[in-house]
């Protein structure tokens, strides 16, 4: 499923072309790019956002001590990642009517470092990413205390990230928000 959804999918610059050109490899050397076992593997997330007001859903991760996206891990038996990037969006915003806009296309491929925490190694997830609507953005409540949800504009979401590959996916996001 994730090999056909990255056939044709073009990279928009050289660095993502190197990072899909990863990701490829990996499918091609494992029966299961999602498994946590290996350094490098697939998650799915994505940039939830709410069309009529071109507002983008950020979520506090206290991990990354950041404001990033929604995603995360397949779960064993898990290998749509538009599923998983639902999955995940559900879960950590409780929106109910998730869908993916304005269609289910990847619309960026990253490879994010991950840092070793407890018992987990240092690793590298091939985060493959999609952008996911909502209609009802009032509805979104944080999956626990320590995870905060904000509505942002644009400018306000770029301003609160400072990380380069989130605020590349932004961007990206921005483009397909003012053009559809």
């Amino acid at each position: 499923m994730l090999a056909d959804l990255l056939t044709s999918y073009q990279a928009a610059d050289p660095a993502e072309a190197a990072d899909l050109d990863r990701v490829r490899s990996l499918l091609a050397a494992t029966d299961d790019p999602w498994t946590r076992a290996i350094p490098l593997h697939v998650t799915a997330s994505a940039l939830i956002v709410h069309p009529p007001t071109a507002r983008i859903l950020l979520r506090w991760h206290e991990r990354q001590r950041a404001w990033l996206q929604v995603g995360g891990h397949g779960d064993p038996g898990e290998t749509d990642p538009v599923a998983v990037a639902l999955r995940e969006g559900a879960e950590e915003t409780g929106l109910p009517d998730l869908a993916p806009w304005p269609s289910g296309a990847v619309v960026h491929v990253v490879i994010v470092p991950v840092n070793a925490k407890g018992d987990e190694p240092a690793h590298e997830h091939a985060d493959v990413r999609f952008v996911l609507a909502t209609a009802t953005p009032d509805a979104a409540r944080p999956e626990q205390p320590d995870a905060p949800l904000r509505w942002l504009t644009v400018a306000e979401a770029l301003e609160a990230t400072t990380e380069p590959n989130l605020r590349e996916t932004i961007n990206r996001v921005a483009h397909l928000l003012h053009t559809t």
